[in-house]
This record gives structure tokens, C-alpha cells and sequence, in this order.
């Protein structure tokens, strides 16, 4: 299994912190914020090789990091300079697949997350359920359920129904930037780009995949820390103190 990390945004809203310096590599804890990722993700013991998927600009600091790791962390550039000329999360994917010729089961993260939990219980769900899955929490806040890609569950937590940034949600389950997909429906990601699913957000293709593959959403069981601006930055930083293993 492969483990895919988006880290080709540019932060604006955290700027001048990460105007020259990428998000996934502030510290919290006495760690960068992927360190906590990948250190939780190993003791599931099932990812060979992680793939930072990074812009030009920030590439070098991602390979400077990785240089310092026993994991197996291969930094892909995407080309991209600005905040707008990105390719979008889910162009940013198929461009790793196709620079590194993946043809494997993938777990897809966002590089710019904490949480109080492991991933590893996702993986693990994952693997139970045999097929391609994401993740879900309750979000009272319509402000906030708007922003993001909402899910339709039945009672055997299959998606029947995921739609991103609507402005009329149908339930309150909102979905974090963790993936899983097995390895033939990796490969229908190119398709979904071209039959039109949106590309700027990761869930976009989560949205159009759960309309022609069974998909599945755990529900988190525990909190995750979103650092969007430097405010919630710094309270990460006071509040967050590292996985809770189950």
C-alpha cells in the first residue's frame, strides 16, 4: 500500500508563516505535522512507501525532510509555482500515479491534519470492508457543512448519496480529507477527471467514484485539528497532545 499525502497548496491564509515555508512542516509538539501523520500510519505496519506530492516551490523543504527519515518518502514535484496555477487535489494525484506508476492500494491524506487517533483503525476498516472508503463526522454548523463534502449512509455505512460544497446538505455527516481506494478504483481516477468531477477538492472524486463503486464511510472516532490561519495555529499548538491509541 502507498501512502499519498497532499501538500502542493500554498497556505495563503497562514501567510507570512508559510509564505516561504509549507504547512505540513510547522511544528506542533515538538514535531512537524507530518511526522505525527506518518508516525501514527507506521504502526499499522501496511504502507511501504510514502509520496509527498508537493508544488515547486516548497518541493526542496519536503526533500530536505525526507532525507532525514528511515521511511521509504518519495517527494513529487507537480510543476506548479502559484496559488493560482495549482493543479487541484485530485489532478495532483493522478500526477503522482502517473510519474511513479502506482498501481496500488492507496491511502490518501491531507498533510496539513492532526488528530487524537490512528489511522491505522481506518486502514484496518478499510481492509474489513474490502473496498474503497472515507471517512465521516456529525457537524451541527450549516456554515460549516457547506464548506465541505457531505454523505448519504445506509445502515451498513455505505455511501448512497456524497455531494461537495452543497449548498443544501442532506445530512450533517461531513467528510475529512481521509481516503482509502483500493487499487482498481485508483485507477478510475483519470476517468472520473475527465467525465467532469471537480478536481480542486480531494472529496470531489470520492463524490463521483461513490456513484459507480461501492464506497463506505467510517465514522471518526475522535477529534481532528484543522490549522487554517495562524489564530488556529496557535491553538493547536496549546490545545493538541498527540494520538490516542485505542
Amino acid at each position: 500500500m502507498k501512502c499519498l499525502i497532499l501538500a502542493a497548496g500554498y497556505a495563503t491564509r497562514l501567510y507570512p508563516l508559510t509564505e516561504n515555508f509549507p504547512k505540513p512542516l510547522l511544528e506542533v509538539g515538538g514535531k512537524t505535522i507530518l511526522d505525527h501523520l506518518i508516525d501514527d500510519i507506521d504502526t499499522a505496519g501496511l504502507v511501504d512507501e510514502y509520496v509527498v506530492i508537493s508544488n515547486h516551490k516548497f518541493a526542496h523543504h519536503f526533500e530536505k525532510w525526507a532525507a532525514q527519515h528511515s521511511q521509504k518518502i518519495t517527494v513529487v514535484d507537480d510543476g506548479t509555482s502559484t496559488n493560482e496555477t495549482r493543479l487541484g487535489a485530485v489532478r495532483d494525484i493522478q500526477f503522482a500515479k502517473d510519474a511513479l506508476s502506482l498501481s496500488d492500494d492507496l491511502l490518501i491524506i491531507a498533510g496539513d491534519n492532526l488528530l487524537d487517533f490512528s489511522l491505522a483503525d481506518f486502514v484496518r476498516y478499510a481492509q474489513k470492508k474490502r473496498a474503497s472508503c472515507i471517512m465521516r463526522y456529525y457537524e451541527p454548523s450549516y456554515e460549516k457543512l457547506v464548506k465541505c463534502a457531505v454523505v448519504e449512509i445506509d445502515e451498513n455505512d455505505r455511501i448512497l448519496s456524497m455531494t461537495e460544497k452543497s449548498k443544501t446538505p442532506k445530512t450533517n455527516w461531513c467528510c475529512p480529507p481521509f481516503y482509502f481506494y483500493t487499487k482498481e478504483d485508483a485507477e478510475l481516477i483519470k476517468r472520473g477527471i475527465e467525465e467532469g468531477c471537480g478536481v480542486d477538492a480531494p472529496g470531489s472524486f470520492a463524490a463521483w467514484l461513490s456513484s459507480v463503486s461501492p464506497l463506505y464511510a467510517m465514522e471518526m472516532p475522535g477529534k481532528r485539528y484543522d490549522i487554517g490561519n495562524i489564530e488556529s495555529y496557535e491553538k493547536v499548538k496549546k490545545e493538541y497532545r498527540g494520538i490516542v491509541k485505542g
